[in-house]
């Protein structure tokens, strides 16, 4: 099997949370002077602001990657034209980049915008077989 843009695509989508995760914990060391290991939900829990943000950047990407996998193995193996597939995973990917940035900085008619954006791009990857 040939690995195709829209799988790399998968792979950077599945990385997206596990970054977001980062910048959160980079927020609870800012906010309470560490970072608990032990007991890290409990800490982002009391999170504010933008670390708050970040973890609810972070729990929104583990959601989209759901359904952005499935678009993908959809339209794989529906036999959907690689390019095309590979162009509304690159726009997903974007997407998300921009909303994870949207989030953290407290922009949020911008954010649903990506949002839409990014589950526009998985609709496309369903549809592409059809």
């Amino acid at each position: 099997m040939i690995v195709t843009i829209a799988f790399w695509c998968l792979m950077v989508a599945a990385i997206l949370p596990l970054t977001v995760s980062w910048v959160s914990g980079y927020f609870r060391h800012k906010q309470f002077g560490k970072v608990d290991n032990k007991l890290p939900r409990a800490q982002n829990s009391q999170l504010t602001g933008a670390g708050e943000r970040a973890v609810a950047a972070q729990q929104n990407s583990w959601e989209a990657l759901a359904v952005f996998s499935a678009a993908v193995m959809v339209s794989h193996l529906g036999g959907a034209d690689p390019e095309r597939a590979g162009m509304a995973a690159m726009l997903f990917i974007a997407a998300r980049l921009v909303y994870i940035v949207c989030y953290l900085a407290d922009k949020d008619a911008l954010r649903s915008l990506s949002f839409i954006a990014g589950f526009g791009c998985c609709i496309w990857l369903f549809l592409m077989p059809a």
